[in-house]
């Protein structure tokens, strides 16, 4: 392994761990022990590639700091979860990026989350039917488990409900095909907006899915990349339950 590699993956555990301790004092303690893993697993990346005793005892040293404050968020956690009293608030200002459904979601998706329910009422127009997609995606890329997704929505005008009704058939067809199964249900009553996990997590996002901006245009930056998209002002509410309950 070259030196340019290893100062590559230092560089990158740096900033990995900074956002772990900014999450960590925020109060964000579930994203802040994923930030926290990840930098851990480069810092040992790194001592395995180093020769200076020197510096791999530094590392010893910084390893075990950063997995002691590890263990003791993942304690905490497991214990908020366990009392039912798990609760997190993330605030998007206007105009933020860096608000991925992949950045938001992963920190509360396990390797054995089969089951995903979306309770969204505006899952009719085309950039929301885009944005549906664009989440169902990013499960599949985050959790290979995954094999089932619920949707419930509600149903626009007549010329909405046609495009609704085709786009939505085409995606199960395409999920379908990755032994996903898409189950479509309407209402013409919801109003509350929520993702739930059968980990037990649940996220409830003020604006739904539908929390980014129109890019300028077509060949704008954050046009593809969503991370890079702004976003409207919203709040997110993460809870963690026992018992998911099923549509």
């Amino acid at each position: 392994m070259t030196d340019n590699h290893v100062s590559g993956m230092e560089t990158s555990a740096v900033s990995v761990l900074k956002r772990a301790v900014e999450l960590d004092q925020s109060g964000r303690f579930q994203e802040s022990l994923v930030c926290y893993q990840e930098g851990i697993q480069l810092l040992i990346d790194v001592l395995k590639a180093l020769k200076d005793e020197s510096k791999r005892g530094h590392y010893r040293d910084k390893i075990k700091g950063y997995m002691d404050r590890a263990e003791q968020i993942k304690a905490h956690v497991n214990q908020l979860k366990e009392d039912g009293k798990y609760h997190e608030q993330i605030k998007i200002p206007e105009d933020a990026t860096g608000y991925s459904y992949e950045t938001l979601f992963k920190p509360y998706i396990s390797s054995t989350l089969s089951e995903v329910w979306v309770e969204d009422p505006y899952i009719r127009h085309t950039h929301q039917l885009y944005n549906f997609v664009r989440f169902c995606e990013m499960l599949l890329k985050t959790c290979n488990k995954v094999k089932k997704i619920h949707l419930l929505t509600s149903q626009g005008e007549q010329a909405d409900n046609t495009q609704q009704s085709s786009a939505l058939s085409e995606l199960r067809d395409s999920l379908g095909g990755q032994g996903v199964t898409l189950d479509v249900q309407y209402s013409s009553t919801i109003h509350d907006r929520e993702i739930r996990f059968d980990n037990g997590w649940m996220i409830k996002i003020g604006r739904g899915l539908d929390y980014f901006k129109k890019p300028k245009g077509r060949f704008s930056i954050g046009y593809c990349d969503y991370d890079l998209r702004c976003c409207h002002e919203t709040s997110v509410e993460i809870f963690h339950t026992k018992h998911t309950k099923t549509l």
